[in-house]
């Protein structure tokens, strides 16, 4: 990835783009640090056993919740509502017509995602305001109290959509999704800010270098699992027949369908940790001094492990379900005179696929179910000691599959655009 950079440097195009991701990333780094007016600092202790709702926002936001920031939302209004979204195409027509009108219906189907993303933004903003009261400042000004929490869900909702502008102008000017280079570099920071947390309690007691070693052992180990599966998939061979029209003969040609071993990412996580967690905001909102959701449903609790392996494993289907079609692909291959060996065309090209499809979904889910609870398990092994704590918490299963996904993804952008800039054709 790193020679795919300074390759890229070399183009000035490239090099251009490279650096205006870099200013906008700036600048949302710098405003994860600037506070909001009206809060006190470090409202989330980010060394709590409980991974929930407000921890996992703060992981995803580069610890700008902790630090009680005008973004402290960062971009999970925008992901919740992406997939809140994408999850209604599928049970409503009319916005899966519209998935699928070309540039108009996706220009509806983003205004769709923003609207919802400022809805769930105002409702997270009154969440952690209602959460964490007693850190309103009591004496600003000589103003009540509601009026003070107005102002901070004012300008935490505004710091919400100024990061999802900033995120598409990263899309449109820059490389990459610009919404999955924000959540990247809010990842890396909040893991290096807690690594220099463990390395401080390390020198206060050197027998905590150990944490340390293994842990860094595990996590090398897990990058290294998560890029072999994120590589790995099934390659169904496909047979064209020939056909002549006019002067010309096409096809009589083979090629293949692949099928990835974990199609569906980070999803799968991203829907069980939602689904939750979510209760916790609303509970958090109507009923503040009740803790047993936490208490039962914290990450160090067998009920929650068990629960977000089989959300994992229902997920990773429906998700699978939605991305790959296999009754439309044996439609595809059909009419363009395509068939798989061995099998005919039509229903049972269709229920072949089928088949396939969802043996790699399972294997890909017990996957995901896998590095999904290895934080958990870790943390429970240990047994909770300090700084174990901080490093599990820094690079939980999400940012793991996360921060992989993202510079796999980046990685091939960038490769990709370098091959279309220095690709000469047949005529040069």
């Amino acid at each position: 990835m790193f020679k795919t950079i300074a390759e890229a440097f070399k183009v000035k195009d490239l090099r251009k783009k490279i650096l205006i991701t870099l200013l906008l990333l700036f600048i949302y780094r710098v405003g994860c640090w600037i506070p909001c007016v009206g809060f006190s600092t470090s409202i989330v202790d980010t060394s709590s056993s409980n991974f929930g709702f407000f921890e996992l926002m703060n992981l995803v936001s580069g610890g700008a919740l902790s630090n009680c920031s005008i973004l402290a939302l960062g971009v999970s209004p925008y992901i919740t509502a992406s997939i809140v979204i994408q999850l209604l195409t599928v049970a409503i027509p009319a916005l899966e017509r519209a998935a699928k009108s070309g540039e108009d219906g996706r220009r509806k189907i983003n205004l769709y995602t923003r609207i919802a993303a400022l809805i769930l933004a105002i409702a997270q903003a009154v969440g952690i305001v209602v959460a964490y009261s007693d850190n309103l400042a009591k004496d600003l000004a000589g103003l009540p109290a509601w009026l003070i929490g107005t102002g901070v869900v004012i300008t935490m909702v505004a710091g919400a959509m100024f990061t999802v502008w900033i995120g598409e102008r990263i899309t449109d000017l820059g490389i990459g999704n610009g919404t999955s280079l924000l959540i990247f570099v809010g990842i890396l920071a909040t893991a290096g800010q807690s690594l220099f947390q463990a390395i401080q309690f390390t020198i206060q007691d050197i027998n905590y270098i150990w944490y340390i070693v293994l842990f860094i052992v595990a996590v090398i180990a897990i990058f290294a699992l998560i890029v072999f599966i994120d590589g790995g998939e099934r390659r169904i061979n496909v047979q064209y027949a020939k056909q002549i029209k006019g002067r010309k003969m096409y096809g009589g040609q083979s090629n293949y369908i692949p099928i990835k071993v974990n199609a569906t990412g980070v999803m799968p996580i991203i829907f069980a940790n939602a689904l939750l967690t979510f209760p916790q905001l609303v509970i958090s909102i109507f009923w503040p001094n009740v803790t047993w959701y936490s208490d039962w449903l914290g990450t160090n609790s067998w009920l929650y492990i068990v629960l977000t392996a089989l959300l994992i494993l229902v997920f990773a289907f429906f998700y699978s379900k939605i991305t790959f079609d296999p009754n439309d692909i044996s439609k595809r291959i059909q009419q363009q005179g395509g068939f798989i060996p061995g099998i005919r065309a039509g229903k049972p090209t269709a229920d072949y696929l089928g088949k396939i499809s969802g043996r790699i979904t399972l294997f890909g889910a017990i996957f995901l179910a896998c590095i999904a609870l290895v934080p958990s398990l870790a943390f429970k092994a240990i047994g909770g000691a300090t700084t174990a704590s901080i490093l599990i918490n820094a690079f939980s299963t999400t940012g793991l599959m996360i921060v992989v996904s993202v510079a796999l993804e980046l990685d091939k952008q960038l490769s990709a655009q370098m091959f279309m800039r220095n690709h000469k054709g047949f005529l040069n």
